[in-house]
């Protein structure tokens, strides 16, 4: 029997969201950096107003970093950046940094927004800075606009940031194509690494790693849970008999109408060739034992047909609960050993024992 370990890796969404956040978190760090080294060159070149603008857009950098620590909201995270350094920029358009190369320092802003956000919020928020550029270049006596730009300057400024920001969005959009498509196939092969391909139903690694997560839970919190392990009865006669497309047209049956019995917050998974294992969390040997018999009896019931011939489909189960067994592997040795006493029972039958409502019935009453 396999050991037992926690519940697996992160999904593909997940593992990227986490790598943009450390990008982000990269990306401020080195800003405030640069920040607190250009800063410094302002200080001992005497621009001592332009050097306390740029330390104060450190501490904002800063602020956005210790709210995500905080709060982790990677949304937020993107906002706050994108907005900082848009103020950062429209500052250095607006006063012209040094020797008027403010300006320059905007090229970094369209790669930077179009990774951060989509490509329509992107170019939104990229005409807007546009938008303020023109308004600075060209009205320079406005409230806080200090710098004074050449016609020539103006030209090539705006002709090579746009040829930038035209060139950002194509390989943006490029990328994102890409994105979707290997994400897309990551949560393929993902779901089929899960799931049985017959059955639809979890797997026997998805099955292991499920339990793995309950057991967790039950030694943190004390969640009992429980679990059936099914097998259905003589199933290599049907192959014999009838064929394999029935013995596959059954397990797919069976399964479809094992999901139409258990609860929703159950688990159902193939274990191997006829054998099927049901999770039951937060539930008690007795009600185990009480939805095991359901779907037995359900299963006795079921008209099951391949070709207008009937196939004679019943199950046998072995139920145990957490509370009966010290760990994982004792919980499915328990749950096997149980499942062999219903097979030497006679099969069709549930074990330990639980009574039918029909023997309740035939019950002789005193």
């Amino acid at each position: 029997m396999p050991k037992f370990t926690t519940p697996g890796p992160l999904s593909a969404s997940e593992r990227e969201d986490a790598q943009v956040s450390r990008l982000l978190t990269w990306l401020s760090a080195s800003a405030i950096a640069m920040l607190a080294g250009i800063g410094a060159k302002a200080w001992f070149a005497s621009h001592t107003t332009h050097a306390w603008v740029l330390w104060s857009f450190i501490g904002l950098i800063a602020l956005n970093m210790a709210h995500f620590a905080r709060t982790g909201n990677q949304a937020r995270q993107k906002a706050g950046l994108i907005v900082v350094v848009g103020l950062l920029f429209a500052y250095l358009i607006a006063s012209g940094g040094e020797s008027n190369t403010g300006p320059l320092w905007f090229y970094v802003f369209p790669p930077l927004l179009f990774y951060l956000t989509d490509l329509k919020t992107g170019t939104a928020v990229l005409l807007f800075c546009y938008l303020v550029a023109v308004v600075a270049f060209q009205f320079p006596g406005l409230p806080l606009v200090t710098a004074e730009y050449s016609t020539d300057f103006k030209i090539r400024f705006f002709s090579t940031l746009t040829f930038e920001s035209i060139f950002c969005f194509v390989l943006e959009a490029s990328r994102l194509k890409a994105r979707h498509e290997l994400l897309t196939l990551a949560e393929t092969h993902e779901r089929a690494a899960r799931t049985d391909e017959l059955t639809g139903l979890a797997n026997r690694r998805d099955m292991h790693n499920r339990l793995a997560g309950e057991f967790s839970r039950y030694q943190r919190s004390g969640h009992h849970f429980s679990i059936a392990l099914i097998d259905l009865d003589l199933f290599k006669k049907i192959n014999d008999r009838f064929g394999h497309d029935a013995g596959d047209q059954v397990l797919r049956e069976f399964s479809a109408l094992m999901q139409s019995v258990i609860r929703q917050t159950d688990v159902a998974g193939r274990w191997g060739g006829e054998e099927f294992l049901i999770l039951l969390p937060d539930t008690s040997l007795l009600q185990a034992l009480t939805l095991a018999e359901r779907l037995r009896s359900e299963v006795a019931r079921h008209p099951f047909r391949f070709r207008e011939q009937a196939l004679p489909v019943t199950i046998s189960a072995g139920v145990c609960s957490i509370a009966k067994a010290g760990s994982l592997d004792d919980l499915l040795k328990q749950a096997d050993l149980n499942l062999y006493a219903a097979k030497e029972a006679g099969r069709n039958r549930i074990a330990p024992r639980v009574r039918t409502q029909e023997e309740e019935g035939a019950s002789p009453t005193p």
